[in-house]
Order: structure tokens, then C-alpha cells, then sequence
């Protein structure tokens, strides 16, 4: 446990409740996500802030105008229930993942992909133990 300011303890960590992102482009962005099976729940195309569904937490799209793919950062990793089915929804928008899905090392299936702003986004699932 950590110790939080007058002496009490925190307990762990529970959950990432949201990723935000910026987007110069907050349609590109939504029509991305939104191809790739994300629920919009607050927001959209024309807005500046929009918020969707990640399972139990969100993905938080952020209009920064100005914004550029050579300011993207980091990756985001999501998890499903099938890869290969987030890949081929993928393939049938017409979005273009960097790889067809792979199982890795690290005892995951995933493949990764960028947003329309240069985001790195992957989806992957735990493989079974063996």
C-alpha cells in the first residue's frame, strides 16, 4: 500500500479508466474507432471532445488543432475477444494494419496498427497456457 498525504494508506491501482488522444482531425478519428467496432458515447465528428466505449474504461478523442502525426506517441493496447476478427474489420473499412495478427513471445495474439494521426493502437488477446 502507498501513503497518501496525512498518513492514510491507497489501495492498489485498480483500473485505467481512459486513453485520451489528441486529433487534429476529430472526424478521421471518429470514423476510424468507430470502423474498428469502438461505441461513441459522448461526442462525435464535429465535436471537440468525444468519448468512446473501451470496454469497462474509454478512449477519449481530444481536438487540438494544429495537431500532427509527428506529435503521435506511445501505444494503446486494447484487448478483445478475437484478433483476427478486429483484424479483418480492419481490412474491410479499408484501414490498413501494419501486420496480419501474429502470436507473441509474451503469450499474446495481437497486431497493431496507427489511428489517422499517427497513433500506435493494438489489439490483442492472452493466449491460452500450455
Amino acid at each position: 500500500m502507498s501513503e497518501q498525504s496525512g498518513g492514510e494508506t491507497a489501495g492498489p491501482i485498480r483500473a485505467l479508466s481512459a486513453v485520451t488522444l489528441l486529433t487534429g482531425d476529430m472526424a478521421a478519428s471518429v470514423g476510424f474507432y468507430r470502423a474498428l467496432g469502438f461505441e461513441m458515447v459522448y461526442g462525435g465528428p464535429e465535436a471537440p471532445f468525444t468519448s468512446l466505449r473501451a470496454g469497462a474504461g474509454y478512449l477519449n478523442l481530444q481536438l487540438e488543432p494544429g495537431f500532427t502525426r509527428a506529435q503521435a506517441w506511445g501505444r494503446a493496447i486494447f484487448h478483445v475477444d478475437d484478433v483476427d476478427v478486429v483484424h479483418a474489420r480492419a481490412l474491410a473499412a479499408g484501414l490498413v494494419p501494419e501486420a496480419a495478427p501474429a502470436d507473441a513471445p509474451w503469450g499474446e495474439r495481437y497486431f497493431h496498427m496507427r489511428d489517422p494521426q499517427g497513433h500506435e493502437v493494438s489489439f490483442a488477446r492472452p493466449l491460452p497456457a500450455s
